[in-house]
Formats: structure tokens, C-alpha cells, sequence
């Protein structure tokens, strides 16, 4: 009889404890792009990531990341970091830093992808020509991402025009710019390369505020 309580106090111990870890199980960790959509989740830094690479895969605002996060501007990160991903509260822009002067087409050719609202829809334009051909700064800012770690974008250059707006230029054959270089607007910051399907192609997108915006309604 009295085996036989001990082993019936050993099991509802176990599922007291069972039931404990079950409710209190830390956040996943996420290591590879693939899984950049998840929320909620605890991203590792990889080698070559900055603050700026990590917003733009999870679609959030830079900022709102790094606060969340405690990070201060430089905003400096080490591989093997954790940080949260969570969605925050977008920041309101500054009147005085919410345009850009002027966009520029940021490279020659034709129009062959246009920019579709909606998650499952382009989130920029796609202009076919020809590999090794001169991709231009759209405007004027700071390189802050020059790298392939970002799945789905290939060899990606990412600018920081101004606090509020992001702009990437992707399926680069070879980047000409490095993290935190300043560059022109009509500077040459790389060559065209190839998307994933082969074509001669430049994947261009803005962002505001962490979110898409069309690049047609800015582009002269």
C-alpha cells in the first residue's frame, strides 16, 4: 500500500511539473529566414545581419525593433544575439523628415513586375535588362545592409533615405557599397543580376515606416 501512494504522488508530481514547463515555454528561436514571418518568436543573429536586414525580413519598422529590443543607435549587433520579434506600434514620422526631395529610377529597362497590395502581392516593382549593367541609388542615403543573407532577395543593397523611409535594391550580380557608406542619388552602387528564375532583373522596393509603399508613385 504504501508503494503504491508513493507511485501515485510520483505521478502527479511529474504532471504538476509537465503542466508548469507547458505554460511557461520560452518563445522558439528562430535561425533561418525561411522563418522570418513568425511573431512572437526569438530571432539568433547571424553573421553580416543588421538591425535594418532583420526589420526588413519580419516587415517591421527598424525602430520599433530596436526599442523593443533596447538597442541604441549605432544600433550595433553581434552574431549569436538574440532578439525579440515582436510587433510594436508604428513610429509617427517628423514632418520635416517624412519625404524624400526626389526618387530616381534606379535603373534602364522595362517595367516587367508592378506592385500589388496585399501579403501575397509583389511588395515592389521588378525592371528587366541586362546582367552587369549599372544599378543607380534611387536618392540619396545610407548604405545599411550589403549582403545575401536575406532569403528571397539575392545579393540585396538596402538604403536608409531617411528615418522614415527604407529602399532595397535586389539580384544584385555584385555590390559596389558597403554598411555605412553614404552614397547619391544617381551613384552607381551595383550590377544587375539575375532573379531566381533566371531573368535579368532589379527587385526594387520602398518601405515607410517598415511597411511597402509602391515606387511608382515616387519614381521620376
Amino acid at each position: 500500500m504504501r508503494r503504491l501512494c508513493y507511485w501515485i504522488s510520483l505521478f502527479f508530481i511529474i504532471l504538476s511539473l509537465t503542466s508548469c514547463y507547458q505554460t511557461h515555454a520560452p518563445a522558439p528561436v528562430v535561425d533561418a529566414w525561411y522563418q522570418a514571418k513568425a511573431k512572437n518568436s526569438i530571432y539568433r543573429v547571424q553573421q553580416g545581419d543588421t538591425i535594418y536586414s532583420i526589420a526588413w525580413a519580419f516587415g517591421l519598422d527598424y525602430r520599433a525593433l530596436a526599442q523593443v529590443n533596447h538597442l541604441q543607435l549605432p544600433y550595433t549587433i553581434s552574431p549569436g544575439q538574440t532578439l525579440k520579434m515582436v510587433n510594436t506600434p508604428a513610429f509617427h514620422s517628423r514632418p520635416m523628415e517624412a519625404r524624400v526631395a526626389m526618387w530616381h529610377w534606379p535603373a534602364r529597362g522595362r517595367l516587367v513586375e508592378r506592385f500589388t497590395s496585399g501579403m501575397t502581392g509583389s511588395q515592389g516593382i521588378g525592371i528587366s535588362g541586362k546582367i552587369g549593367q549599372p544599378i543607380f541609388a534611387s536618392a540619396s542615403g545610407e548604405i545599411v545592409y550589403s549582403g545575401d543573407g536575406v532569403r528571397g532577395y539575392g545579393n540585396l543593397i538596402i538604403v536608409k533615405n531617411n528615418s522614415n523611409y527604407l529602399s532595397a535594391y535586389a539580384f544584385n550580380e555584385q555590390n559596389f557599397v558597403r554598411v555605412g557608406e553614404f552614397v547619391k542619388a544617381n551613384q552607381v552602387i551595383a550590377k544587375m543580376g539575375k532573379n531566381d528564375a533566371g531573368r535579368a532583373l532589379l527587385y526594387f522596393e520602398i518601405r515607410y515606416n517598415g511597411k511597402p509603399v509602391n515606387p511608382l508613385r515616387f519614381l521620376h
